[in-house]
């Protein structure tokens, strides 16, 4: 009995100490395990397998048909189609890229156009340029060729950008002039031309000229004042606020040509205009007194 309690307490370390072995083993080997993984990583890289191009003309006859070579010459009427693979490297085969694009870029302008290709799920392609429809997405040509690229990215694998050939195109026709176009484009500059500051006279002068001026009417009313009868019991309390009411709708139709609103004149206007008519009653009733007494 004590020699199987003995060997089930055996059991029982070696069992403790098996899994710190492990553990132990697992992380020597991590390290070996990434190296694998990032060598796979590096592995993983695409390539262009059986690249072809073909110049027809605008009947259908091929003018010129193999595998990419540079540079390569297109009519006014003439098309060009380019066919190819993409296969991984190591065990080639087909892989249809997330993004495809063809690049065609004038090195002299630095223009470009850059247009999207289809691949099918076993990576094959092709793509058609009709220079008899001349796309929109061609940039302006001369007498420079452009550089024709292919562009490849998809997730797991390095990015591809690899130079096919160079294209050399007809010289693209001036765009129409639009009959507005004249009025894009800059303008002469308005030279704005100001009066020189009026001169003000000398201060003496203008007195002597506004006292001039103002003189007639003194001597009117020095004149008037010893022509006309004397008004009696102007400034008595009967007769002085209908004076004063009157004076108030001057100073009314002066403040309204200075700032009032015709709302707030008409307010204020007949505000006065009820103290007015009792004013002037009043008035009237004690001058008509005086007279019959």
């Amino acid at each position: 009995m004590m020699s199987r309690d003995r060997e089930l307490h055996v059991d029982v370390d070696d069992f403790a100490l098996e899994k710190p072995v492990r553990l132990l083993k697992t992380l020597m080997y991590y390290p070996l395990a990434l190296l694998l993984l990032a060598v796979t990583a590096q592995a993983s890289v695409l390539t262009l397998k059986s690249p072809r191009f073909v110049v027809s003309d605008s009947t259908g006859n091929q003018l010129r048909a193999e595998p990419t070579a540079s540079p390569v010459k297109l009519g006014a009427r003439e098309s060009l189609k380019i066919t190819f693979q993409v296969v991984d490297k190591e065990d080639e085969k087909g892989v249809q890229p997330h993004q495809t694009f063809i690049r065609f870029y004038d090195e002299s302008t630095g223009e470009e156009g850059i247009q999207p290709v289809r691949v099918t799920p076993g990576g094959k392609a092709k793509f058609d340029l009709n220079l008899s429809k001349p796309p929109l997405y061609l940039p302006p040509t001369s007498d420079k060729p452009l550089k024709v690229s292919l562009i490849i990215g998809t997730p797991n694998y390095d990015p591809i950008s690899a130079q096919l050939f160079d294209l050399v195109l007809p010289w693209s026709q001036p765009a129409p002039v639009h009959p507005d176009e004249a009025v894009f484009h800059p303008r002469p500059e308005l030279q704005h031309t100001f009066r020189p500051e009026q001169k003000v006279p000398n201060k003496f002068i203008s007195l002597v000229f506004s006292g001039i001026a103002i003189a007639p009417w003194f001597v009117l009313l020095g004149l008037w004042s010893q022509v006309a009868p004397r008004a009696t019991g102007l400034f008595s309390p009967s007769i002085l606020p209908f004076i004063a009411s009157l004076g108030a709708f001057e100073v009314l139709l002066f403040t309204y040509w200075v700032k009032l609103r015709l709302g707030d004149v008409l307010l204020y206007g007949g505000i006065l205009g009820v103290v007015t008519v009792f004013t002037g009653r009043r008035a009237l009733s004690s001058i008509a007194a005086k007279r019959t007494q």
